[in-house]
């Protein structure tokens, strides 16, 4: 199995943005101390939910600060970002890592983002598949031309090249069908228990049979005692989640749509890597054996403090990630 760690670089109180920017980044460092293989981080605009506005910034941050570990976003929103520009940006972290690095896209939300980035809900209903083909060939292409609905150019030379593959986030059945026909890997959230993790992947499979790069996020914490780290965790989770998913604001002046917190906190805590090591590899390795899901990316902040954010990827490092090796 190949374990990552997920960062949302969320928000708090106690922290200004700028600080849980630079403790995102100690954490990455700490991940590739402790032994996992990737680290992977979101990217949110305008909000306390995740205080990255630039996953790939901050992604070639870390990678400057790494020498092994594999670092990828999770995930750039292709909606409000060019896709050439973005393939650039790419392009680069892939040479200066030496191959460490894997762009991550997903389509992103109706959010006041598209207002803000000069995009529009037509754009975000309608033009994912047309960005996400412009971007699979400017990253495998030594040039790109564009002469769809969303994009119009003459041909360019892309400098630098590279030959990448993105993976995308999946938010939908009309996703799964956007990532399999053409092959590319899904990333699949966390509000997913391994029952719907199989059912996505089984419907994957009957529109292609390339056996793409999948994986899955889940929280993970490990403590002493599986019922007292559940609980904290449930006491913990309200306290950032609550005010962070109040920041997403609908361009179209709509009504976010209503999440019983209480209802998801109990339900990350249920069927996520939460408890003591020998329930955290459980956990996995149940997962891994129902979906066949081979890569996982576990979100380590769920506490809220980066001290024992840190404490939480050793002992994951140190307690849970060697027996899954074995």
């Amino acid at each position: 199995m190949r374990i990552g760690v997920f960062l949302i670089a969320a928000g708090s109180a106690r922290r200004p943005p700028g600080q849980v920017l630079r403790d995102t980044v100690e954490a990455i460092v700490a991940a590739e101390e402790a032994g996992f293989d990737d680290a992977w981080i979101a990217e949110h605009h305008f909000m306390s939910y995740g205080v990255c506005p630039s996953a790939i910034t901050l992604a070639a941050m870390a990678l400057g600060r790494t020498e092994r570990i594999g670092v990828g976003t999770a995930v750039s929103v292709l909606s409000t970002a060019h896709p050439v520009a973005l393939a650039e940006q790419a392009a680069m972290l892939h040479h200066l890592s030496g191959g460490r690095f894997t762009l991550g896209v997903g389509r992103g939300g109706p959010w006041v983002d598209l207002e803000v980035f000069g995009a529009d809900l037509d754009r975000w209903e309608r033009g994912f598949p047309e960005a996400l083909d412009l971007l699979c060939r400017a990253l495998s292409e030594p040039s790109v031309a564009a002469s769809g609905e969303f994009f119009r150019f003459r041909e360019v030379a892309m400098v630098p090249s590279a030959r990448m593959r993105p993976v995308v986030a999946r938010a939908s059945e009309r996703t799964t069908r956007v990532a399999a026909e053409r092959g590319l890997g899904m990333l699949l959230g966390m509000e997913l228990d391994d029952a719907a993790k199989a059912l996505i992947l089984a419907e994957y499979a009957d529109i292609t049979p390339i056996d793409a790069p999948h994986m899955a996020a889940a929280v993970a914490f490990v403590g002493d005692s599986t019922k007292k780290t559940q609980d904290e965790l449930r006491a913990q989770l309200p306290l950032w989640l609550e005010p962070g998913i109040a920041g997403y604001v609908r361009v179209d002046g709509q009504p976010r749509q209503p999440r019983d917190l209480d209802e998801y906190v109990n339900f990350l805590t249920r069927v996520h890597p939460v408890g003591d090591a020998d329930h955290c590899v459980e956990t996995l390795r149940t997962t891994h054996e129902t979906t066949g899901l081979r890569h996982l990316i576990l979100m380590v902040e769920g506490i809220g403090d980066h001290r024992r954010t840190l404490e939480n990827i050793r002992r994951l490092g140190a307690e849970v990630l060697p027996r899954l090796r074995n």
